[in-house]
């Protein structure tokens, strides 16, 4: 805060001080909104501490996870961030304010008549026990005043403590004033009835059955009990006779939502803040309404004439069983009250400090920080009772009592309660800006505290989940056992194939059946001779059988190789069942099941492409086994196009009677349909015969093929890192085996955690706690 200058008035200091604190109002806002953010994700941090805590296993882990204690922190946060508020809302007050506090009866209606101005009917102060009933500020109503108006009147007024003890001397001018005193009323809602008032007295007197509405409140049953303490006796017969039974007097106050304000005349004042007693055994209440205020603020012209922005602040309930009202009022001691008096009327004939005292300024310093330094003790003198010995006396001793200044003063006197009122005054305005200073350092203080300790925890949660998702020997040992069961297969099925190198391949020779008997049923010669002669008639055979001979042959052998084409169906249903074969043990015994999604001989070339992806040279040997062929079109096709070509021949010109291989050249249509039918029995037998040779073949070439694949991606150099390389990604390896997907999911904690961590790590910078220089 910046120095306030020498030359202003008291009231233009005061401005000034509660001016210069709106700038740290504002960095106070900018912290409490940093703390909200780190609150929240140290509680995010903590429900996942908690959940890990619940799932792992490892009894270290669990260990650590435990002893973290992020819960703490968030208390710790918690408080600050409640520390804050009150310092916060204590700078933001409009005037510099003066508690007042006094057991029963110790004169404080009176000190606040003699320096307000005000008389009973808004201040009541009658005998009998307390009779202001309510937490009422009242707050100097200022008029501006002309610099030196002819009808003012000028004097000098010097401070309270002596001459120039401070340097402050002051004109001031009185201008003529007519200021109408205003009163503004807070009226508990429902809900700050019950929680503010009524819940106070359930915990203090063990009731666990709290009432969450007026209903339910006003059909609770209140049973006696001989077991009670007499102070636990008071407290219940105060809920019980002055809130419950008699609920329905000032039950209509009491309105859901927010507390509502009522602005009320003078003469109503004292109908909200006054509680009567009929004087019986009993003293039940005979006035209501104050039981359903929650604050009284009246505005009015001090007589102090140059107090500026002041307001005086009665707190009644301390001292007394009105629990509710107590917290209440400490509540706005901390948040509210710059400094206090403490006001004591001594009996003139037992004079010394009570314990009743002694508790009232531990309460106080409960909530009010730094109270030796803000308070003064007003000793009250009355001249009714003549305890000026019994003041003096406890002027000279305050015991354990710490506070800034002790006058006597006569409360009643309005002239000697305004001299201590500028005794109080002047010492705020030279104190305060150091007093609030102290606050907010202590405050800070605290902050870079937090700070550190927050720092401390995320220390210790980086390293708890270290060895979480620790795998090197896992998947050594996975591995171990997956290569050795693939490898085994692998062999298993090459020796399996080995040993039917010699036998006929099924599917091949199901197809050459079937091809055999397509020859047989659909032969390509024509059915009888008229079709030869009329197809002799056509221009270009000229009737020449020879020439139509020829053509015949032509057709014949292309139409028999069509048939013998349909072989080739077997031979690749025999190696697509082989490298089916193959695609089941990696699937069922190398586990890669999950890495592709088809599961047909398609697996090896998806594989392949995956492999080239990551440059593994595993890709040839998935590669290689699916690009093998063992077509007809490759093995087949030359031999019987031979037997074909030899036979069917079309140029039949070296054809003689002498050849006894092949037919005559036809004359007739009778000819060259018989000489057709030889040629094609001699063609098929021939073909068959070199079909039946080679039935073993697709066998043989099925062995060969698993046994070039094994090479390839077993016993090649370099194949086990390649393996390696590849079921030990992040990706794939989840995907192989079911613990991995344990341990990826540990990982993704262990990632999820140290971002958590790291995130908390970067809000919690000092700088952004420090809101002073």
């Amino acid at each position: 805060m910046n120095t306030i200058p020498q030359n202003l008035t008291r009231a233009q200091r005061i401005s000034s001080i509660i001016e210069q604190r709106q700038p740290l109002v504002k960095e106070i806002q900018r912290v409490e909104t940093h703390l909200r953010e780190v609150s929240s994700a140290i509680s995010h941090l903590e429900n996942y501490r908690k959940r890990l805590e619940v799932s792992v296993n490892e009894a270290e882990v669990k260990k650590k996870l435990h002893n973290l204690n992020f819960y703490h922190l968030i208390q710790l946060i918690q408080q600050e961030y409640k520390k804050l508020g009150i310092l916060k809302e204590r700078l933001s007050c409009s005037t510099l304010n003066i508690g007042v506090i006094g057991l029963m009866g110790q004169g404080k209606s009176t000190l606040l008549k003699s320096l307000s101005g005000l008389t009973d009917q808004e201040i009541p102060a009658l005998e009998g026990g307390a009779c202001t009933a309510v937490r009422s500020t009242i707050e100097n109503l200022q008029e501006k005043r002309s610099p030196e108006p002819s009808s003012s009147k000028k004097i000098t007024q010097s401070n309270g403590f002596g001459p120039n003890l401070y340097g402050i001397q002051e004109q001031i001018y009185l201008p003529k004033l007519d200021v109408t005193t205003k009163a503004e009323v807070t009226l508990h809602s429902e809900d700050s009835f019950l929680r503010e008032v009524i819940w106070p007295y359930y915990d203090e007197l063990g009731f666990t059955d709290k009432p969450d509405n007026l209903n339910a409140f006003a059909e609770q049953q209140f049973s006696a009990q001989s077991n009670r303490s007499a102070a636990d006796e008071d407290i219940y017969q105060r809920l019980r006779h002055d809130y419950h039974l008699t609920l329905d007097k000032y039950r209509h106050l009491l309105k859901p939502g927010v507390p509502q304000k009522l602005s009320i005349q003078v003469e109503e004042i004292s109908e909200y803040v006054i509680q009567k007693r009929d004087g019986t055994m009993r003293n039940n209440l005979t006035s209501f309404k104050h039981l359903a205020v929650r604050e009284v603020k009246i505005f009015c012209p001090f007589k102090n004439p140059d107090v500026g922005k002041i307001s005086l602040v009665d707190l009644p309930g301390l001292g007394d069983s009105k629990l509710g009202d107590e917290q209440l009022m400490l509540e706005t001691l901390g948040k509210k009250v710059d400094i206090v008096l403490f006001i004591k009327r001594p009996d003139p004939q037992r004079y010394q400090w009570q314990s009743s005292d002694i508790q009232l300024y531990d309460k106080a310093a409960q909530a009010l920080n730094d109270l030796e330094k803000r308070s003064f003790m007003v000793l009250n003198y009355s001249t009714r009772t003549e305890n000026i010995k019994a003041c003096e006396v406890l002027k000279q001793n305050l015991g354990t009592i710490k506070v800034a200044h002790t006058e006597i003063v006569d409360c009643a006197d309005s002239e000697d309660a305004n001299r201590v009122f500028n005794l109080v005054i002047d010492y705020l305005t030279v104190k305060i800006k150091e007093l609030d200073k102290r606050y907010a350092s202590s405050c800070q203080n605290r902050l870079r505290t937090l700070h550190s300790q927050i720092n401390t925890e995320l220390e210790k949660a980086r390293s708890t989940l270290t060895q979480y998702s620790s795998d090197s020997r896992q998947f050594r040992s996975l591995f171990d056992q997956l290569s050795q069961e693939l490898i085994s297969s692998l062999v298993a099925l090459r020796n399996q194939l080995k040993e039917q190198c010699e036998q006929v391949d099924p599917d091949f020779e199901a197809a050459v059946q079937i091809a055999l008997q397509n020859c047989e049923n659909d032969r390509g010669i024509p059915l009888d001779d008229e079709e030869i002669k009329n197809r002799s008639y056509e221009f270009e055979f000229k009737e020449s059988y020879q020439a139509i001979y020829r053509i015949y042959i032509r057709e014949l052998r292309i139409h028999l190789s069509r048939h013998f084409l349909q072989v080739d169906k077997g031979l690749r249903k025999s190696i697509d069942k082989v490298k089916s074969a193959v695609v089941d043990v990696l699937v069922n015994h190398g586990r890669l099941g999950e890495l592709i999604a088809t599961k047909d001989a398609v697996f090896l070339k998806d594989m392949a492409d995956l492999l080239a992806e990551r440059g593994n040279q595993l890709e040839l040997g998935f590669r290689t086994l699916w690009e093998f062929e063992f077509s007809y079109g490759s093995s087949l096709l030359h031999l019987v196009r031979k037997h074909l070509d030899e036979i069917l021949q079309s140029d039949i010109t070296d054809n003689t009677s002498e050849n006894q291989d092949f037919p005559p050249e036809p004359s007739n249509a009778t000819e060259v349909r018989d000489n057709l039918e030889i040629l094609y029995r001699k063609a098929v037998d021939n073909c068959q015969e070199t079909l039946k040779q080679w039935l073993q073949a697709p066998s043989q070439a099925r062995y060969y093929m698993v046994q070039e694949f094994i090479d390839l991606v077993i016993y090649a150099k370099g194949m086990k890192k390649e393996w390696e390389i590849l079921l030990n990604e992040q990706d794939v390896r989840s995907k192989v085996w079911p613990e991995f997907r344990t341990i990826e999911k540990r990982k993704q904690d262990q990632q999820d955690w140290r971002n958590t961590v790291e995130r908390i790590a970067a809000l919690n910078q000092l700088s952004a706690m420090l809101f002073i220089n």
